[in-house]
């Protein structure tokens, strides 16, 4: 705990205010202006752009620690990608996820071709301690040509499917709440940004979006609850935050 305590060392605010923001910002539709109110209202004076640096400094390592804190992957992937316009020009948002529906990885690239699906292949096993048994992707002709100069990918089952049919609907359902809440900003700005931001956005926000429909309602407090207890684990604040506010 006291390693993590370090991580707010020359702060003037303590770390479970740091650590609140961070996750109001990632988790819900609140900008930086928004998250400044709620703070105000709870006693807390603290300009936005004070956040901003705050999310920028600590959002990869609570992204990180989330991925860590979450269940045993699936052995499906499910890769797509989306376009989105940074500043006029168009990018595209590669995306992989396993059957769950668990965020695997993204990266924010200027090309579609067999370079940028290679790049993204390998960017993906790095972040993964095995290969999967079973990839989905559409039929873009960059994956399969990628997949094959990859030896740790080569024998691996690959399953395609016609996008126009909404069929690998694991990836494609991945792709809204990156669209919600590029409208919430009105739109994306900058790549190493938007890269930076949509890294620690997927983890974050899935760490506590439970698939509450499914569930009970006891049984989703108390997963929530575990979620909670675990967040403030690795963010080194056992205190509750509401009693700092």
């Amino acid at each position: 705990m006291q390693k993590k305590r370090l991580l707010y060392h020359g702060h003037r605010f303590p770390g479970v205010v740091i650590s609140q923001a961070v996750r109001w910002y990632f988790r819900f539709q609140l900008s930086l202006r928004d998250i400044e109110e709620l703070l105000f209202e709870r006693g807390v004076v603290v300009s936005y752009e004070t956040i901003r640096r705050w999310c920028d400094k600590f959002g990869a390592r609570f992204a990180h620690d989330a991925k860590g804190a979450r269940r045993k992957l699936g052995s499906t992937w499910h890769l797509d990608e989306m376009f989105v316009t940074l500043r006029g020009e168009t990018y595209l948002l590669w995306r992989a996820v396993d059957q769950h529906g668990a965020e695997l990885d993204v990266l924010v690239q200027r090309r579609r071709d067999k370079v940028a699906a290679k790049r993204f292949f390998k960017r993906v096993l790095a972040a993964l301690p095995q290969a999967p048994r079973k990839i989905v992707t559409d039929r873009l002709r960059s994956y399969p040509a990628a997949k094959a100069e990859i030896p740790e990918l080569a024998n691996v089952r690959h399953v395609f499917v016609k996008a126009c049919a909404r069929v690998n609907n694991r990836a494609e359902n991945s792709h809204q709440p990156t669209r919600e809440r590029e409208r919430r900003m009105r739109g994306f700005r900058w790549p190493e940004r938007t890269q930076t931001f949509l890294s620690s956005f997927g983890p974050i926000r899935q760490h506590f979006a439970l698939k509450r429909h499914l569930l009970r309602a006891s049984i989703y407090r108390k997963q929530l609850a575990a979620r909670f207890e675990s967040w403030r684990l690795f963010t080194g604040n056992a205190q509750d935050p509401f009693a700092v506010f």
